[in-house]
């Protein structure tokens, strides 16, 4: 097994309200400001392909760098299929995309994979109106660790529910070489707020995203993980030095 980042957005910032006030925004500090990129991951397995989210669509036209701003994004370093294929893979290579969440930021090129199953939660399912054999509903009928709903999808590699962020959010965990890889989505936007307990924006269930925050972190405490934030570049970082969170 072998994980490696796709690249696509550098060079942003998010404030502090943002990365830390999903919760409450009381005793946050505009002024204060954290790194911000865009990546998704891939697991090689060897015999199979499989993606953590697809990026944005190649048409998205990223907000324009303005002071004062909440979030932004970074510079555009490339889109998603030419990172794909910078790293040496084929489309039809891909056998399965593991989808976190329905934001277009995570979803923006499943349809480019002629060959892939789509794991994804029936409520992500639901509100990407997504049919058709290569669609994976989710039923999470195993238990991983101290996440009670989980599946295997290969060896290894685990699709937990997760939810918060959205009503069917996932995480996917992947075990290499006695280290755990945790590939979150938007469970936090910034390490900072993992090591503060802060959630970052929640765009639907506040409650449910605390539980899961709080199992996050319980289970970093347990296990040796390595964090792979999708929005800030401590997740391509903390990948390429194999660098375990501490909390």
């Amino acid at each position: 097994m072998e994980i490696k980042a796709i690249r696509l957005f550098e060079g942003g910032f998010m404030n502090q309200p943002f990365a830390f006030g999903g919760e409450s925004k009381e005793g946050t500090d505009e002024q204060i400001i954290y790194r911000s990129s865009l990546q998704n991951f891939l697991i090689d397995m060897g015999d199979e392909v499989i993606l953590v989210d697809t990026g944005l669509p190649k048409e998205f036209a990223a907000p324009a760098k303005k002071l004062g701003s909440p979030l932004y994004m970074g510079e555009k370093v490339k889109d998603y299929m030419d990172g794909l294929a910078e790293l040496g893979y084929k489309p039809e290579q891909v056998t399965k995309i593991l989808i976190t969440h329905k934001h277009p930021d995570h979803t923006g090129v499943i349809g480019n994979f002629p060959n892939a199953k789509i794991y994804i939660s029936p409520e992500e399912a639901d509100a990407m109106k997504l049919e058709g054999e290569n669609i994976v509903r989710s039923e999470y009928k195993e238990s991983y660790k101290n996440f009670p709903r989980a599946e295997k999808v290969a060896d290894g590699v685990w699709f937990i529910e997760a939810k918060g962020h959205t009503k069917g959010n996932s995480i996917v965990i992947a075990e290499l070489d006695g280290l755990y890889y945790m590939m979150h989505g938007d469970v936090t936007y910034c390490d900072a707020a993992l090591k503060a307990n802060k959630l970052s924006i929640i765009f639907e269930d506040k409650d449910a995203a605390r539980e899961t925050l709080d199992r996050v972190r319980e289970f970093i405490q347990q296990n040796p993980t390595v964090y792979l934030s999708t929005h800030c570049p401590e997740g391509y970082e903390n990948l390429e030095l194999k660098r375990v969170m501490k909390l």
